[in-house]
């Protein structure tokens, strides 16, 4: 008997007890859903208004290793498109100070980490516009796009760091520096 994915998201049906390294039984192809770069979530061009749902579609999310995005149950494996970040980074809490401080954040489906080792920050230039585009890893390959108010009270919060020849603008949270950008050196 097939079950749709849907179905296999109920995390008390017997299904959904097999190892998470299990393989689905198999893949149902190409799904009409999308997250957009804001992190809303589309399904069929229509926005999944239930938080809920959401949620329990971005508790299944997988990244694999060629950077495809899938929805992913014991019993089916369906492809999905994403934008740019699957999650959004929408707050952030700052604690300490200087190399000690540790910086929470919250996405858009209320996951929590705290930036460091296991969750760095990163911050690529766009080639063309020269606009940074932050981003946070969540889990297993899964990045949050950090919102530009979020983005902004980082920078609030930076430090200037040289790094061999250029001096740039970073953070510090939980004993790893992450650099935001350079800031280059002033000209006398």
């Amino acid at each position: 008997m097939n079950k749709s994915i849907l179905e296999g998201l109920d995390p008390d049906h017997p299904q959904n007890s097999a190892p998470k390294d299990t393989p689905p039984e198999y893949f149902c192809g190409d799904i009409d859903m999308r997250i957009a770069r804001d992190g809303t979530w589309y399904y069929k061009g229509s926005p999944i208004k239930r938080q809920p749902m959401v949620k329990l579609f971005a508790s299944v999310l997988k990244r694999d290793e060629t950077g495809e995005f899938w929805l992913e149950t014991p019993v089916e494996r369906c492809r999905i498109q994403v934008e740019d970040a699957p999650f959004s980074a929408v707050e952030m809490e700052s604690f300490g100070i200087g190399d000690k401080q540790k910086l929470r954040f919250r996405t858009n489906v209320d996951d929590v980490v705290t930036a460091g080792r296991d969750h760095p920050i990163r911050v690529p230039i766009h080639e063309e516009t020269g606009e940074p585009s932050p981003y946070i890893r969540i889990r297993d390959g899964l990045d949050a796009l950090i919102a530009r108010s979020v983005f902004y009270d980082l920078v609030e919060l930076a430090v200037e760091d040289r790094r061999g020849e250029e001096t740039v603008l970073g953070i510090w949270s939980d004993g790893v520096f992450f650099p935001l950008g350079s800031i280059g050196d002033e000209q006398e």
